[in-house]
């Protein structure tokens, strides 16, 4: 409120709102925000939780008074649902709740449920196609496809987008009297649940809204789907309406059949269930748990949990993706809820203390790594501690609010939590809705559903034998053998094509391992297995199958496990050749620790996961291109040189200034305007010879990155920066400018602890379900180049990192370390940080001072240079 209201979110790190259409866009994320002050809204309900119901009523007078809802702006349909309509239902919720208490909210006369209605008609146009799906946008002055609305010619949307819906659109229904919401909400899951594949009963990640075909026909528990299975299990919950939890059970059914392999969840295709759509799980799954709590499955929950925490205290918080051996695959970290969710959830179903010290673990690194003078600032990446300049509206409509409740008594909520559900947002809505306004007919489905032969799927609700088995240590048995599960094993990629054929015992006719494209009688393999080899005009080829262009079904069977065996081959090779990103991290005043610089690592040199962090001011090299003798041996003698890249190789640029007497180098890069959030970070290799001669930390930033430094250096003169494999903790001490204490040794990582993979596999998105394709470059296909797959003799010509992955220029060599690619089975680096935190205290006049000091500092800079 202090620093970005009425803007739809804050920006942390620069201390100001996030207005859409003044700060650059971010793609899809900003279809969120809608100038309908979004971080209020979705946090109204926060408030009461919490008890803070002066600032409540405070907070409703201002959405009242301030916000509109008929702004020329596109919006996701989805986004707006779950966060404003159930935003402002949450808030009515409450309202009315306090009203009836009798203390506060006296004057409330059904305000925010007007507007709610209000913004339900706005999003109604979005339905009008002919399946009932919604379209994923909308304008909220214009609706859909006038040429003003700038929106409506979209023709896919996410699982998750049309089927996460229901619960806000029927408690509008309910709470108004108009049943048009609900049946829409209702028209779109019942299309939804036709489409579903019939053999496996599981639904793809995105649908063609006009004609209900699957355009991606992968599958799990997590991004594009998670909340529609969520939903179906809540519409039951909170409507009463039994075809809901018979659907939602015959999808549980196959997801624990197919999906879930303990404690993984790993996607896989709708049309052959058996086999694994991709190598890797993404952070949204991890609402899965608390799901299972709510439907009485407690034994996976627990195992599913448990495996994140594991991944968690790994890296402080939950990478965007992560691979099958707990690698980073995604780094980012938005500070994403859904951990704490079912944490919540669990310690509610088993009482056990265990996830009260869970909980306790994210407040902490919350408080240590991500909080910012301004707020919590999302973490860019996981591995270096590096911020972004964003904190979403959920941190505080869900991240608070599960981890308050987690350490909450009954006296510390103010109402019966028990008497609402919690929408996907962590909204509120009353269950006494169930009985209220019922007028959506009910067709008689029982007959589409499978016969479940289970007792797991009793129609019960809450399934009391299966959550409570009356033993104290029944979670803590299942957690047990799960505790190194992360550490202790990096387990190879998980293949489930036809168990049968393993047991049978019969040799492959080809391995992975023996493949050479060069091999006449290898290519006639492939042929007969439908693999065919595609040279691609880049260089690399392109492996596809056809099924059905097999020999037979055997060699089909083949032709898929050697599609899987070239996947998990190309991403093991040379694991020990890429190095992770590394940190510059900006320690003197009045930065003290809080701005850290995602920085490129050198092949050559002191390394900074061996060694300890290096610490000095800097001082830029003359010539500023470190190619010659330096003429300032004086002024970075001592220190950290900065040179500027180019027109030399890296290693020379290294000796010259070690020469000088520097002890570490920072290479800015020549190209204005290049920033690590636009381009692949590079690792800076030798030129060819021996660099064992140099013994000093070299560490590579982008323009926009070093430009940072140099703006400090005319501000300030004196700046000092920290060169390490991750950032350090912020403590008191280094905001008395004094040198970090030998405990940061324990951050220091060993080698043996960083394994990943410089090569690079893309899987091609399946056009049937009879395809499947993988791009490798040629030379890893052949067991004679296993060893120098990715290394490249230095050449004199310039490196363009957008065009080619392994590239060289005249500095050195520069390696992609940045593989994000859509379906990319890749795996990356971990790093494992024990943290010691600092216990010095300062008088609260210093502190507030230094804070004062730190904001003023943010305020000068550049906009997006941070």
């Amino acid at each position: 409120m202090e620093h970005a209201y009425p803007a739809d979110e804050l920006m942390p790190l620069t201390c100001r709102g996030r207005v859409r259409g003044q700060e650059p866009s971010r793609g899809d994320v900003d279809d969120a925000l809608g100038k309908f002050s979004l971080t209020l809204i979705d946090s109204l309900d926060t408030l009461v939780v919490l008890n803070k119901t002066k600032e409540f009523e405070d907070a409703v007078r201002k959405v009242l008074r301030d916000v509109n809802l008929d702004n020329d702006v596109v919006v996701s349909v989805f986004e707006t649902n779950i966060r404003v309509l159930g935003g402002l239902l949450g808030g009515h919720s409450l309202a009315i709740m306090l009203k009836e208490k009798g203390e506060y909210m006296q004057w409330y006369n059904d305000e925010l449920l007007q507007m709610a209605k209000q913004l339900g008609y706005k999003l109604l146009p979005a339905f009008n196609t002919t399946s009932g799906l919604p379209y994923p946008r909308i304008n909220l002055k214009f609706g859909i496809r006038k040429p003003e609305a700038r929106t409506g010619t979209e023709t896919d949307t996410c699982t998750a987008c049309a089927g996460t819906l229901i619960l806000e659109f029927a408690a509008l229904s309910r709470f108004t009297g108009a049943t048009i919401f609900e049946e829409y909400a209702r028209k779109a899951l019942d299309f939804l649940w036709e489409k579903r594949q019939r053999s496996s009963n599981l639904v793809g990640v995105t649908i063609n809204i006009h004609t209900g075909d699957w355009v991606r026909k992968d599958s799990g528990v997590g991004a594009g789907i998670d909340s529609y299975y969520e939903y179906l299990l809540k519409a039951y919950v909170l409507l009463g309406d039994d075809s809901f939890l018979e659907r939602f059970n015959t999808h549980y059914d196959a997801i624990m059949r197919y999906i879930s392999q303990p404690p993984l969840l790993l996607d896989v295709h709708i049309h052959k269930p058996m086999l694994n759509a991709r190598t890797w799980m993404d952070a949204l799954l991890a609402f899965f748990p608390g799901l299972q709590v709510l439907k009485g499955d407690i034994r996976p929950a627990i195992e599913t949990h448990e495996m994140l925490y594991q991944v968690i205290k790994k890296h402080n918080f939950l990478p965007e993706a992560f691979t099958t051996d707990f690698r980073v695959h995604w780094a980012q970290h938005p500070l994403r809820p859904e951990f704490a969710e079912s944490t919540y959830f669990l310690y509610k179903a088993t009482g056990d203390p265990y996830y009260l010290e869970v909980g306790k673990t994210l407040i902490e690194n919350l408080n240590k790594y991500a909080r910012v003078p301004c707020g919590f600032a999302a973490m860019k990446d996981v591995r270096t501690g590096s911020h972004e300049d964003r904190m979403d509206s959920f941190f505080l409509a869900e991240m608070f609010k599960y981890l308050y409740l987690l350490f909450a008594d009954k006296e510390d909520v103010i109402f019966d939590i028990e008497d609402y559900i919690f929408t996907t947002e962590a909204h509120l809505l009353p269950l006494w809705l169930s009985t209220t306004n019922q007028r959506i007919s009910k067709k008689n489905t029982t007959s589409e559903y499978t016969e479940l032969d289970d007792s797991n799927f009793d129609w019960t609700c809450p399934n009391t034998q299966i959550l409570f088995p009356n033993d104290p240590l029944y979670a803590q048995s299942i957690r047990e053998p799960l505790k190194n599960v992360v550490d202790k094993s990096c387990p190879r990629g998980i293949i489930r094509v036809r168990e049968e054929s393993f047991r049978s015992g019969a040799k492959p006719p080809l391995r992975a391992r023996d493949f050479m494209a060069t091999n006449p009688e290898h290519l006639e393999i492939l042929k007969k297995m439908g693999v065919s080899l595609i040279h691609l005009k880049d260089g690399r080829v392109q492996l596809v199958q056809h099924a059905i262009q097999a020999a037979s079904s055997i060699d089909a069977e083949d032709g898929l496990r050697f599609m899987q065996e070239m996947i998990e081959l190309s991403s093991q090779q040379q694991k020990e050749q890429q190095l992770p990103p590394r940190a510059v991290q900006i320690v003197s005043h009045p930065f003290f620790g809080r701005v850290v610089l995602t920085a490129g690592p050198a092949q050559f040199g002191l390394d900074l996961s061996k060694h300890k962090e290096t610490r000095g001011f800097v001082a830029s090299s003359k010539p500023y291109n470190g190619c010659s003798e330096l003429t300032n041996p004086e002024a970075v003698m001592g220190k950290i040189a900065l040179i500027q890249r180019g027109q030399c190789m890296f290693a020379e640029k290294a000796r010259n200034i070690q020469n000088a007497g520097a002890i570490g180098g920072i290479v800015i890069d020549d190209n204005e305007g290049s920033s690590s959030d636009t381009a692949p970070l590079f690792q800076m290799a030798g030129d060819g010879k021996d660099t064992d001669d140099i013994t000093i930390p070299m560490l590579f930033l982008f323009s926009k990155e070093g430009s940072i430094i140099l703006d400090a250096i005319r501000e300030y003169e004196e700046v000092e920066v920290l060169l390490s494999d991750k950032a350090k903790d912020r403590d008191p001490e280094m905001e008395n400018e004094e040198q970090p204490s030998s405990e940061n040794d324990s951050q220091n990582q060993s080698a043996e602890q960083i394994a990943s993979s410089s090569q690079e596999v893309d899987l091609v998105g399946q056009e049937s379900p009879e395809e499947s394709s993988l791009n490798s470059h040629p030379e890893s296909l052949s067991p004679a180049d296993t060893d120098n797959a990715a290394s490249i003799s230095p050449s004199e010509q310039n490196s363009n990192p957008t065009e080619n992955h392994e590239t060289t220029s005249l500095d050195g060599e520069c390696t992609d370390l940045d593989n994000q690619l859509q379906e990319q089975s890749e795996t990356e680096e971990d790093s494992n940080p024990n943290v010691s935190w600092g216990k010095k205290v300062q008088p609260i006049d210093s502190i507030l001072a230094d804070w004062n000091e730190d904001i003023e500092a943010f305020e000068m800079m550049e906009k997006d240079e941070l």
